[in-house]
């Protein structure tokens, strides 16, 4: 059994079956491919692929098993790299980060850009998705870090740290009704049409939650994971927009009018995961701290001993977080 077989079942199992598409992301040939994990199968005597002449069909329950266990190997694996890395050059290496789109383009910045000025020898690797892709990337080693509001709870395989809590708002444009108002509320806003993040982006959940609770049922026209699209469509007149107040430049929104939310919401807490077992090198402890510098070395380290949810959150019950 070879090391290289193991990369090759998990990657094709993840390529959807596809050898092609395999060989393709590993630069290798097809039938080095298909052979390789046909020796593999001959060595441990069950299949760990169905076939149906040639093409791989799906994956046999004895696979299954077998993969998950290639890819704790193959992480393993990894981690000893990250651990010999660490000892010979602390300052170069990788660091890979899936995140939404607000965070992206609105939080993260100028800590990317301060942490690539600081680690001129570390690549850096954004990788966007939903919130559940984001948090599957984490769980299963494919990414460092994952930073989003929602969906990192669902996977057991992360600890999660939570770095600031954050709001929203009302966004029209100038002249609009709603800016007239001296109070806003919800009774307010749900009578105009809405515009906002797809459900389970960005907090939308807790948006929900207001207008269920108020007993108001809003009419949604138009959402997207992208706060910048909503931003469009709001200038077009589809709807009333509710965003993230991060999402509002003072600079490139002047057209817009950004109505204060936080009295009409709860607020939602951004965080940052990293898959149980993973070896943090020097630099990640530091990227971590730059993004919410109450995240110590100490404190990361604290975390990363925890089993559960309950010893996580007890851990940070005490820690006043920044709003942003």
């Amino acid at each position: 059994m070879k090391l290289q077989q193991l990369r090759y079942i998990w990657e094709v199992a993840h390529h959807d079956l596809n050898v092609s598409a395999t060989a393709q992301s590993l630069y290798t040939s097809q039938p080095g491919i298909s052979k390789q994990i046909r020796l593999l199968e001959d060595e441990l005597g069950v299949e760990v692929f169905a076939r149906s002449g040639k093409h791989l069909t799906r994956i046999t329950p004895a696979g299954e098993t077998i993969i998950r266990e290639s890819g704790e190997i193959l992480r393993r694996v990894e981690g000893i790299k990250k651990i010999a890395q660490e000892f010979s050059n602390q300052r170069r290496g990788d660091l890979s980060i899936a995140t939404t789109h607000t965070q992206a383009r609105y939080a993260l910045p100028p800590i990317i850009r301060g942490f690539i000025e600081a680690y001129p020898e570390v690549s850096l690797h954004m990788h966007q998705g939903t919130p559940m892709q984001i948090s599957e990337m984490a769980a299963t080693g494919a990414v460092d870090f994952a930073i989003a509001t929602e969906a990192l709870e669902l996977f057991s395989d992360l600890i999660m740290m939570p770095c600031y809590r954050w709001n929203r708002c009302i966004i029209v444009p100038r002249e609009h009704p709603l800016t007239q108002l001296k109070e806003l509320t919800l009774k307010d806003v749900a009578e105009y049409p809405l515009v906002t993040y797809v459900f389970g982006f960005t907090g939308r959940s807790k948006l929900d939650e207001a207008f269920q609770e108020a007993g108001l049922t809003p009419k949604v026209v138009f959402t997207a994971a992208d706060a910048d699209v909503i931003k469009t469509y709001v200038r077009l007149g589809l709807g009333v927009g509710i965003v993230a107040r991060m999402a509002i430049d003072e600079v490139t929104d002047k057209d817009l009018v950004a109505l204060d939310a936080r009295h009409l919401f709860k607020p939602s807490t951004t965080q940052i995961g990293f898959r149980k077992g993973t070896f943090l090198r020097g630099y990640m402890y530091d990227f971590i701290q730059r993004f919410a510098p109450h995240l110590t070395r100490d404190l990361v380290e604290a975390a990363s001993h925890r089993t559960n949810r309950v010893e996580l959150d007890e851990l940070f019950k005490d820690i006043e977080l920044p709003i942003h």
